[in-house]
């Protein structure tokens, strides 16, 4: 037997074998970028001493048995389309490299050079042809804020297509959905420029790259480039806007919430809607100085959990519940809620060159907590649990590759696919092991 049909007839088993495999046809990656902290949010710990346990309370959710913190008052009444994950663990303390892990299910390669790293589940996607209609396959938001300094997100790592390609990166949104004049640049035709004359500017173009006798790669990326991007003109013109929120009620964007976070997702679940595969939503930093950066909470860890970040991911990711199943989508979307690692396990401890003030929790990723919904997932269940102080896995550890591989055979992608890099090695991209008790 040659190795494509043995590839081939393994594929087939899988599809037949593994439970729910190809069940989502899209997936919206909420990426709550910083790191929240497990034993505050999802994981609490009421029996563990103060400084371990922290301010907040558990409260019952709609599922018995299954307590979340008090600020996630929306989601405790939606646990039973939840997977709570509270056994998430890796060893990478730094959030740009750590990123690497939760976008592709890979460690980070020891260089920051993007086309040595791990393609993001997206530009996976884009690469086995996955989408419908001319709207590019793989979408980031990463909405930046007027005073938005740092822009520690831009450094993440994984979050692009890497050995696939840059023909696979993502559309990459950086304006901010909330603000009135929200629009994307460069997918609004000039007014002087009429559909008739882009496309005989298109024509013109092929024309002129038509004598090309030995193609180069990167000629082929721009080429590709090109065509995407008159495609995404065409579709800003002809589709009424995939990008224009203003078409959605007022009431549905209350709901999500009037601000970056919550318009972002609002965004993601349109994009989903006409046929993009994958959308990450990454968590803005909103800027404002004496506060916790994202959801990097080495100080003011309780304050600004209250206040400002819990509040506005309840609401998001319960609208986005809401509005799936209301839209006969929530079967087909995968959605996954996540950041790069956790918290420690004591308040004001150290594990990181960053520290921790008094009131803060230092970086963690030895034990955290992901959550998954739709798309196949069975709801109203914990996976995996974590010791007496939300520190370590005491049970059903899951690796970053195992939820990535888990995410994989929701979107229909074998154990056996392989994908070849721009220098055409073989690949295999689904390594990790399947989690079959949240299906």
């Amino acid at each position: 037997m040659t190795l494509p049909e043995i590839l081939g007839r393994q594929a087939a088993a899988a599809q037949t074998a593994e439970p729910k495999f190809g069940r989502a046809r899209s997936c919206i990656l909420l990426f709550m970028w910083g790191g929240p902290a497990q034993q505050d949010t999802w994981d609490l710990k009421p029996d563990a001493p103060a400084d371990y346990r922290g301010e907040f309370r558990p409260i019952s959710t709609r599922v018995p048995g299954i307590q979340i913190c008090e600020h996630f008052p929306r989601l405790a009444e939606r646990t039973d389309r939840l997977a709570i994950i509270r056994s998430m663990t890796h060893n990478n303390v730094d959030h740009t490299s750590a990123t690497h892990f939760l976008l592709t299910g890979e460690p980070p390669p020891p260089t920051t050079e993007k086309s040595r790293q791990w393609p993001h589940v997206g530009a996976v996607l884009s690469g086995l042809g996955l989408g419908r209609g001319s709207l590019p396959p793989f979408v980031s938001m990463r909405p930046k804020l007027e005073n938005d300094v740092p822009r520690f997100v831009e450094q993440s790592q994984g979050q692009f297509a890497g050995w696939l390609g840059a023909e696979h990166d993502p559309l990459t949104i950086d304006q901010d959905p909330s603000r009135a004049d929200y629009r994307i640049e460069g997918l609004a035709l000039r007014p002087e420029l009429s559909a008739k004359r882009l496309a005989a500017r298109s024509s013109l173009l092929a024309r002129l790259n038509q004598p090309r006798q030995a193609s180069t790669s990167a000629f082929d990326v721009l080429a590709a480039n090109q065509r995407r991007a008159l495609e995404l003109l065409t579709t800003a013109t002809s589709d009424r806007g995939a990008f224009d929120l203003r078409e959605e009620p007022a009431s549905v964007r209350e709901r999500y919430g009037l601000n970056p976070h919550g318009q972002s997702v609002l965004q993601a679940r349109r994009l989903i809607e006409r046929g993009v595969p994958l959308v990450t939503v990454f968590w803005p930093n909103d800027g404002i100085k004496n506060v916790s950066v994202y959801w990097d909470t080495h100080s003011r860890n309780f304050v600004d959990l209250k206040d400002r970040l819990m509040p506005v991911a309840d609401q998001a990711f319960s609208a986005l519940l809401d509005d799936l199943e209301t839209r006969g989508l929530l079967d087909e979307t995968l959605v996954v809620w996540t950041g790069e690692f956790g918290r420690t396990p004591k308040v004001g401890q150290r594990n990181s060159d960053a520290g921790a003030g008094s009131d803060g929790r230092d970086h963690w990723p030895n034990c955290f907590t992901s959550v998954l919904a739709g798309g196949g997932i069975r709801g109203g269940q914990v996976h995996g649990r974590s010791d007496k102080y939300a520190a370590y896995p005491a049970a059903d550890p899951v690796q970053p590759r195992d939820l990535a591989a888990t995410v994989y055979h929701l979107l229909g992608v074998p154990a056996s696919q392989v994908l070849q890099d721009t220098g055409g090695r073989p690949h295999f991209i689904r390594p990790g092991q399947l989690i079959t008790p949240l299906l």
